[in-house]
């Protein structure tokens, strides 16, 4: 059983700054590809961008250039800086990571989510 839990979401206004943090907790033999996932209200969820366990990043379009993905392997975390944000990255952002078992096969979890608000 793993366990994500996100943090660092707010309020900012157009142009400000939050950072995301994501930690990972449980039952770990290793954790693969780690990654941030966004949903405004009456929308689907969408990829924001994804790091893997060698650093590889992806980044939607929309967030290209503003936002940046990392990970510390050692805390089991991963964080998603927001720069230059924008009334339209309003939404929930979950963190996902894919992890491998001590039995070989690899489990998708979801963190609850957090609130992320852009307006002035």
């Amino acid at each position: 059983q793993v366990k994500l839990e996100e943090s660092g979401g707010g309020l900012a206004q157009p142009g400000g700054s939050l950072r995301l943090s994501c930690a990972a907790s449980g039952n770990i033999f290793r954790i693969n590809t780690m990654g941030w996932y966004r949903q405004a209200p009456g929308e689907q969820r969408e990829l924001v961008a994804t790091i893997t366990s060698g650093g590889r990043t992806n980044y939607a379009d929309s967030v290209k250039g503003r936002f940046t993905i990392s990970r510390d392997n050692a805390k089991n975390t991963v964080y998603l800086q927001m720069n230059s944000l924008k009334p339209e990255d309003t939404a929930v952002y979950y963190c996902k990571s894919n992890c491998l078992a001590s039995n070989g096969y690899e489990y998708v979890y979801w963190g609850q989510g957090t609130q992320v608000t852009v307006s002035s």
